[in-house]
């Protein structure tokens, strides 16, 4: 189960996370986690690229030292590359050393300080222990793309019935996500584009 909007409650629990960014702009954060991807990658590239969109791509150490070209066009292209961990490790899950440990090794080939937790499981102390080198970035919107059983129709619904001004937006450059990626991207940026909302990367 995954809440598709993040609920005010639990934000509240976590309020030193960023979970939308604040302006007073018709600006929308895309954010695409897991990759890069050797095809969802160039695609969701292309795709931005048409029109005129910046976004912030939270990306896997062991995908980033394998896909280094496909990671030189993301910032290349105006984007952020972000810490996803360096093998996708879930924070609940985990011990801390190691955790924390598999972050700093993908830091060692992803030059930001953004981090963003995958599932977006990460415990207090693991946080208490992160926020002096990195800004964790959550989410306001999941698109559901990650979700097998749900339609690319679906996925674009949850993203245009829930994002707004502000709003940190979650698809996937991921295999298992491409088929549902495909469909509902472009045509959520169509849908911003001609309400006048433009498309940034995250700050920080």
């Amino acid at each position: 189960m995954y809440l598709v909007k993040s609920p005010w409650w639990f934000k509240k629990i976590y309020p030193s996370l960023t979970w939308n960014i604040s302006t007073e702009e018709k600006e929308l954060f895309f954010t695409f986690d897991d990759g890069p991807h050797p095809v969802a990658t160039p695609f969701v590239l292309d795709v931005l690229k048409q029109y005129n969109a910046r976004a912030t791509f939270f990306c896997i150490g062991k995908n980033v030292r394998q896909e280094q070209e496909i990671c030189k066009r993301i910032l290349d292209e105006g984007h952020k590359v972000a810490n996803h961990t360096n093998q996708h490790l879930n924070g609940w899950k985990t011990a801390d050393s190691l955790y924390l440990n598999d972050i700093f090794t993908a830091k060692e080939f992803i030059d930001s300080h953004l981090f963003r937790p995958p599932y977006g499981r990460i415990t207090k102390f693991q946080i208490q222990q992160l926020q002096p080198v990195f800004k964790i970035i959550m989410w306001d919107v999941l698109s559901g793309d990650f979700d097998v059983k749900l339609s690319p129709a679906k996925c674009l619904e949850y993203v245009v019935a829930n994002a707004r001004s502000g709003s940190i937006v979650v698809f996937h450059d991921s295999a298992k996500a491409f088929e549902r990626l495909e469909y509902a991207l472009p045509k959520a940026l169509q849908f911003f584009s001609d309400k006048g909302y433009s498309f940034k990367a995250i700050p920080g």
